[in-house]
C-alpha cells in the first residue's frame, strides 16, 4: 500500500545514505531516488533502498527520459522502469522538460527546449507516451538554462502552463531553478508562479546554486540553499499549499547536521507557509 508523502525530504545519494540510514532522522520524512542508479543493478544499491522503504515513502526522479527529445524513447527501459516503479509503490514519476541528447548523443546535461508550439506539441505527445507505458503519475520538472530562449523571460512559464495542460499533466516544481532564471535574464521569478496552476503541482524542489565572479548563477545543487530562494519558497507554499518539499544536494555533499539544519529551516517556513493558508 503506497503511503502518503508529506512535508520534507531528501534525496537518498550514496555520500550520505550510510548514516541517513542508520541515525533515521526523525525530520526526514520521505526520500527521493534517481532510478538510473537501481535497475538492473544489485549490491548496496538495492540493499540502501529496502532499508529506506522501511522507514520512509520513496519518491522516483528520473535523469535520462527527458521529454522534449525527437528521438524514440528505449521501450526496454521504460517497461523496467514501470515495473520498478510498482515494485517500489511510487505514487508518482518525474522527468524533466528538457533535451538530454541529440543524434544519440547523450550530453548528461538538461537542454533547454525552444518556448514553441512544435516544442510544446512534441513534449506533451511524449510525456504522455511516458506516462501510459509507465502506468503512474507522471510530472514534468522546469529546468535551468544559460542561454537566453527569447525576449521575454516568462515565456518559459508560459511554455510550462502549456504543455501541463496538452498533457493533463502534474508538475514537480523547482523553485530553485525559477529563481537562477530569473536572476539570470531579469524576469521576477514571484512572477513565473504566479502563472502556475497550483492544481498541477505534486512536488517541489529546492536547492543551493553557485554564482560566478561574473554574476551568472548555474545550479550546482552543491551549495546551502540561499535566503532569497528560502523567501521563494514560503511564497510558493502560500499559493500551492502543503505540497511535499525535497532538499536536493548532489555535489560537495557537507556532514549530515549541515543538511538536517536546511531540512529544519525548511519545516520551519513549510509549516508557517502551510498553516497561513489553512487559517485563510
Amino acid at each position: 500500500m503506497e503511503r502518503q508523502v508529506t512535508g520534507i525530504g531528501i534525496g537518498l545519494r550514496y555520500d550520505l545514505a550510510t548514516e541517513l540510514l542508520e541515525r533515521q532522522p526523525g525530520t526526514v520524512s520521505w526520500v527521493e531516488i534517481h532510478p538510473e542508479n537501481y535497475l538492473d543493478r544489485g549490491g548496496r544499491y538495492l540493499e540502501m533502498l529496502e532499508t529506506a522503504r522501511r522507514d520512509w515513502p520513496v519518491v522516483t526522479h528520473g535523469l535520462t527520459t527527458c521529454l522534449g527529445a525527437p528521438e524514440p524513447f528505449d521501450s526496454d527501459y521504460l517497461h523496467q522502469l514501470r515495473d520498478f516503479l510498482s515494485e517500489i509503490e511510487a505514487p508518482w514519476h518525474s522527468e524533466h522538460l528538457c533535451l538530454g541528447a541529440v543524434d544519440d548523443r547523450f550530453f548528461h546535461d538538461l537542454l533547454p527546449l525552444p518556448f514553441t508550439e512544435e516544442a510544446a506539441n512534441l513534449a506533451s505527445q511524449r510525456l504522455t507516451e511516458v506516462r501510459d507505458l509507465i502506468d503512474k503519475p507522471l510530472a514534468l520538472e522546469n529546468v535551468s538554462y544559460y542561454a537566453p530562449q527569447g525576449t521575454d523571460g516568462l515565456a518559459e512559464a508560459d511554455f510550462v502552463v502549456e504543455v501541463l495542460g496538452r498533457a493533463d499533466a502534474k508538475l514537480l516544481l523547482d523553485v530553485n531553478n525559477i529563481y537562477v532564471n530569473g536572476r539570470n535574464f531579469g524576469f521576477d521569478p514571484k512572477a513565473y508562479i504566479d502563472k502556475i496552476p497550483v492544481d498541477r503541482v505534486v512536488q517541489i524542489h529546492v536547492a543551493g546554486h553557485f554564482v560566478r565572479e561574473d554574476g551568472l548563477r548555474i545550479d550546482t545543487h552543491g551549495e546551502a540553499v540561499p535566503d532569497d530562494v528560502y523567501a521563494l519558497l514560503d511564497y510558493t507554499l502560500r499559493r500551492v499549499g502543503p505540497v511535499p518539499v525535497l532538499l536536493e544536494r548532489d555535489n560537495n555533499i557537507p556532514p549530515l547536521d549541515e543538511l538536517l539544519a536546511e531540512v529544519d529551516e525548511l519545516w520551519t517556513i513549510y509549516r508557517n507557509a502551510t498553516e497561513a493558508d489553512d487559517a485563510g
